[in-house]
């Protein structure tokens, strides 16, 4: 791959907002974080055509769904033929499920402001952060995606949500910490987020405003905020005090899987 690309450059197709390789991230053992290997992304609901054609040539071979069950019935993927898929429920386990709420309130405004509105909206996120670290459905969900990066016949891969920002941008976070990716890098990674779905929302917000409701009431659904990811990584510091240790205890990823993934993923010059 061109060794000048942009780390986390946002992959243009329509129907694929907030759609990104995580290759190119320099690691703090003097790699790279190899490029085609590993997608984040958005729910693949309005592949066709064009589109389709476009995210068939990646070459992705293995899908990761990490919705709910009423989210993937709401908006199943539509994937090219062939191509692995897979469901990892996350938020199984939560009585809360905040980051999969986005299809309950985005069209109602009275819904929004009972559940987001006078500032519930990002300790409601936080909490939900804190959440993915430990819930026995994260845990589970989290495991068997790392393990199955670690083995050829699954990579290229993705994995997504609805939005592209909790649960994935969770998902991403964990990996490029254990890659060796550094700390900013891996916050400067997560907040790209903004940049590539906010204005794909667009319309979301402007229906929200038209039912006579405040778009700013959706901010904490529709964006991502430092605060969030740093909820994800307090959680994880006091339950398992490294990213190693979350890996080990809390996913059941042993140190040769760890050692794996790395081998996998990373290049070194």
């Amino acid at each position: 791959m061109d060794a000048s690309r942009e780390p986390g450059a946002s992959i243009a197709i329509s129907a694929v907002p907030n759609l990104r390789d995580l290759g190119g991230w320099p690691t703090k053992g003097g790699g790279r974080v190899r490029w085609g290997l590993v997608y984040r992304s958005t729910a693949l609901d309005r592949l066709e055509g064009a589109d389709m054609a476009t995210f068939a040539a990646l070459g992705i071979r293995s899908v990761y769904d990490l919705r709910t069950k009423g989210e993937r019935a709401a908006q199943p993927d539509c994937l090219p033929p062939g191509t692995e898929y897979v469901v990892l429920d996350v938020i199984k386990d939560s009585a809360v499920a905040a980051p999969a709420k986005l299809l309950d309130v985005r069209s109602d405004p009275k819904a929004a402001e009972e559940m987001l509105g006078g500032g519930k909206g990002e300790p409601l996120f936080e909490n939900g952060y804190r959440e993915i670290v430990s819930l026995p459905s994260a845990c589970a969900a989290y495991h068997r995606l790392f393990m199955e990066l670690t083995q050829d016949e699954h990579r290229p891969a993705l994995f997504h949500c609805t939005t592209g920002k909790d649960r994935t941008g969770w998902a991403a976070a964990s990996l490029l910490l254990l890659l060796g990716v550094p700390d900013d890098l891996v916050m400067q990674e997560y907040l790209l987020t903004n940049k590539q779905l906010l204005p794909a929302e667009k319309p979301v917000l402007d229906h929200f405003r038209a039912l006579g409701g405040d778009p700013d009431t959706l901010l904490s659904v529709v964006a991502v905020a430092p605060e969030y990811l740093e909820a994800a990584l307090a959680e994880m510091s006091k339950e398992f005090g490294t990213v190693e240790r979350y890996f080990t205890e809390g996913l059941g990823i042993d140190e040769g899987a760890q050692k794996a993934l790395r081998a996998a993923l990373v290049e070194h010059f």
